[in-house]
């Protein structure tokens, strides 16, 4: 079993940019499909970017394509996302998430192994 650290997020003001990163524990890590969802407050928790076991594959939910971009490291357990042009609206706890699985998943019940969060809150 895979277990997920984020770390990046904090306060940035609209416009700017932050890179959130999930390390994970485990040996199984190349074989993870891996995702980030966000939940901001009153909201259901989306999709924003799922990739990949080595990284060919990407998908990305609608209101983020052209700026943020996910990555992976395999051979340092660790998954990204850049994050451009961010806007107030996109304040969240942004989650990293994973799956035992090869093919993406675009649901937040599609992945079984969840990080703890981490928030990002964008100025205005």
């Amino acid at each position: 079993q895979v277990q997920l650290v984020e770390s990046g997020g904090g306060l940035v003001q609209a416009g700017g940019s932050l890179r959130l990163s999930c390390a994970a524990s485990g040996r199984t890590f190349t074989s993870y499909t891996m995702a980030w969802f966000r939940q901001a407050p009153g909201k259901e928790r989306e999709l924003v970017a799922t990739i990949g076991w080595s990284g060919s594959r990407t998908y990305y939910g609608d209101s983020v394509k052209g700026r943020f971009t996910i990555s992976r490291d395999n051979g340092k357990n660790t998954v990204y996302l850049q994050m451009n042009s961010l806007s107030p609206e996109e304040t969240a706890v942004y989650y990293c998430a994973g799956r035992h699985y090869w093919a993406l998943g675009t649901n937040s019940y599609d992945y079984d192994t969840w990080g703890q969060g981490t928030q990002v809150t964008v100025s205005s």
